[in-house]
């Protein structure tokens, strides 16, 4: 009887998994919550290894900077080149001098993770791989991170090319909250491409957890020899949504599970709290020689921060305005607002302007000189 009462209080402690049993077989990996940037869970993340194609997720980072730039298209035309269409590994069977469009091209990578693919568009954009590889590194430079090197752009095993969970993890974050719209190919689970032709090619997401595992929309999977099976993978929630990370497991199963088990336990001990939302007036602002008296700085995105459930944590909040100069457009991000617990920074917002201003010319100046005198303003 005594040892039937154990076990039931037993079941009713809360179940947590030490950070060991999540993904023993992985040679690293990371569970990260993207807005807040707090790590839940690590393994190994700063390790140096080979990455196989999460390297594509840098390669689509600069082909939507580009994108939104209006400097390419979506319905651009690429010809491939031979170099891009003797690509071998994963493919979507280009051949030298097809024509596919810059969409259809973004599908294969994202969907399928052609090596070809991949490398047509780092030709389009750059010239050559090289270039692109060049401008690839620089991306990772720009992000801070400091354990990734590439030597091409598709993730095939190379000397020298290699990267971290950590990194991966950034990486992930970065296209998630800069250039969501990744997340329009990235959760794709089957279309088509060349659909109107004789060689139409059916694609399948090599990410399997698109349709198994309830939320996941991305991000991207990889193996090579060296690299071993690599998963990034983001699941959204309600409004909590997780990167996870695991990298240089033995097989396919494993890491597919490995990764749900990483996720389970975010979604398990891990709540989202929004301590203010997007839009709200954080600060307002007096100017002068300007059309508009005063302006309100407001938080471009909710403020979130990342608890453990049945927390109630208090926080402290330091506002930094930057110097204001004239114009100011709608958006413009003229300040900072970070969250603090116990004087350790938990997160940080940006604070942007609610209103166009324009600067006053010399005789609007000089007109309101002259009100300002006759009522006494001045």
């Amino acid at each position: 009887m005594k040892k039937i009462v154990f076990l039931l209080i037993l079941l009713c402690i809360p179940f947590r998994v030490f950070a060991e049993e999540l993904i023993p077989n992985a040679a690293s990996g990371i569970l990260l919550e993207p807005y807040s940037g707090k790590i839940i869970y690590s393994k190994e993340m700063d390790k140096e290894v080979s990455v196989a194609s999460l390297t594509k997720m840098v390669a689509q980072i600069i082909i939507l900077e580009e994108i939104e730039k209006e400097k390419i298209k979506w319905n651009d035309v690429v010809t491939v080149s031979k170099n891009a269409a003797d690509m071998g590994g994963s493919q979507i069977y280009l051949s030298d001098g097809e024509k596919m469009t810059v969409e259809d091209l973004m599908k294969g990578i994202s969907v399928a993770s052609g090596n070809d693919a991949t490398v047509a568009m780092a030709e389009y954009i750059s010239g050559s791989e090289e270039k692109f590889v060049k401008r690839m590194n620089k991306k990772v430079k720009d992000l801070g991170l400091k354990h990734t090197n590439f030597v091409n752009c598709t993730g095939l095993d190379e000397k020298g090319h290699y990267s971290s969970a950590y990194d991966m993890a950034i990486i992930a974050r970065e296209l998630i909250v800069n250039h969501p719209e990744i997340l329009r190919f990235s959760s794709i689970y089957e279309d088509y491409l060349r659909e109107d032709t004789p060689n139409k090619f059916w694609l399948v997401n090599t990410n399997k957890l698109i349709s198994q595992y309830e939320g996941t929309d991305g991000l991207k999977t990889g193996h090579t020899d060296d690299a071993g099976y690599c998963l990034s993978a983001t699941v959204k929630r309600g409004d909590l949504r997780l990167i996870g990370i695991v990298l240089g497991e033995n097989d396919s199963k494993v890491r597919n599970k490995e990764t749900i088990d990483l996720l389970d336990y975010g979604f398990n001990n891990t709540k989202l709290k929004t301590l203010k939302k997007k839009n709200s007036i954080i600060q307002k602002i007096n100017l002068d020689k300007s059309n508009k008296k005063t302006i309100n700085l407001i938080l471009k995105d909710n403020l979130n921060v990342v608890e453990e459930p049945g927390t109630n944590n208090k926080y402290s909040y330091d506002i930094k305005i930057k110097e204001i100069n004239l114009p100011i457009q709608k958006g413009d991000v003229l300040g900072s607002i970070t969250v603090k617990l116990k004087d350790k920074i938990i997160t940080t917002g940006e604070l942007i302007s609610d209103r166009d201003v324009s600067k006053l010319k010399l005789f609007d100046l000089f007109k309101n000189s002259i009100v300002g005198i006759i009522t006494g303003n001045i």
